[in-house]
């Protein structure tokens, strides 16, 4: 019987309330130096599902975790099958609002680094530079066996050749790309090797139960210990791989910010959590100083 990942929390009664005052988030931006985590928040906006949200993906999808997906053929046909169609609306979603104030931020100079638990690549579809993508990115894909990384959109087309007709219509949409089917719409979805050694096939993302690379976490401490703050935008932090950079940040005496609608795993750290739409947010504390957002940055994921 397949599990649910353990990837919820419950709220402490001493979790402080959130607020609409921006002033902190400007305030911060404006001495500049800051590190931005970003998470799934982010690109709802851009029709993208967060997991715990209100509507989101874990009330009704749970993700696939590495050592199904290695242990089992049958797994990896429903992941293949259900990522395969889920890439063709993913990987055509456009940067919003938030991403592209972001990117705004980026250019300004205000920014020392930017850290995303997002797979999606809308940060650099926005034109933000140097992201260091936590749990991977889904446009690439990496053999099991031989390490080699090819584009997804290779992949995409070799699926697509090998499943003529494959055209089942999904519930919805999920955070890591993954679409809603039944087993009785996977059917005998037929999934391909690595065309190099045979290996399998696995997107070069971070799966539940998986460990971030070691060097990428260090990577992301290091810019910690860089960093004048640390703004936190539309994470639930409820996994140990986003939080342990707020507890680190806050331990250090630096400023921990939150722009998330729901409370978050690390609250209690933070000096505030805005309880405001990132967009909305991000685009006021833009106007406040006085930063330009270029509405133009709206590449797709596949461009």
């Amino acid at each position: 019987m397949r599990m649910r990942p353990t990837l919820s929390w419950t709220p402490a009664e001493d979790v402080p309330p959130g607020t609409t005052n921006l002033e902190p988030v400007a305030d911060a931006l404006s001495t500049g130096g800051v590190l931005v985590l970003s998470g799934a928040g982010i690109s709802t906006e851009s029709g993208i599902p967060d997991y715990r949200g209100k509507g989101g993906s874990l009330s009704r999808h749970t993700p696939m975790t590495y050592q199904d997906f290695t242990a089992s053929a049958q797994a990896r046909r429903r992941y293949w099958a259900r990522s395969h169609l889920g890439w063709r609306t993913f990987g055509r979603a456009r940067p919003n609002a938030g991403h592209r104030a972001v990117a705004a931020f980026g250019r300004h100079g205000l920014l020392s680094g930017l850290i995303t638990q997002n797979v999606d690549g809308l940060h650099q579809a926005a034109g933000n530079k140097g992201v260091v993508e936590l749990h991977g990115s889904l446009d690439r894909v990496v053999c099991l066996s031989c390490g080699a990384f090819s584009p997804r959109r290779e992949l995409a087309q070799r699926l697509q050749e090998a499943n003529p007709g494959f055209e089942p219509v999904a519930a919805g949409i999920n955070p890591d790309g993954d679409a809603d089917l039944t087993d009785e719409q996977v059917g005998d979805f037929r999934v391909l090797p690595c065309t190099i050694c045979s290996g399998i096939l696995k997107p070069d993302v971070v799966f539940f139960g998986e460990a971030v690379p070691p060097q990428r976490v260090e990577h992301c401490r290091k810019l910690v210990r860089e960093a004048a703050s640390l703004l936190v935008l539309g994470s639930s932090l409820t996994v140990m791989s986003g939080l342990r950079f707020v507890r680190e940040a806050a331990q250090a005496g630096k400023p921990v910010l939150i722009v998330n609608r729901d409370p978050t795993r690390g609250d209690r750290h933070a000096l505030t959590r805005v309880a405001l739409p990132l967009g909305t947010a991000l685009t006021t504390v833009a106007g406040r100083l006085r930063i330009p957002i270029d509405d133009q940055a709206t590449a797709s994921v596949e461009s």
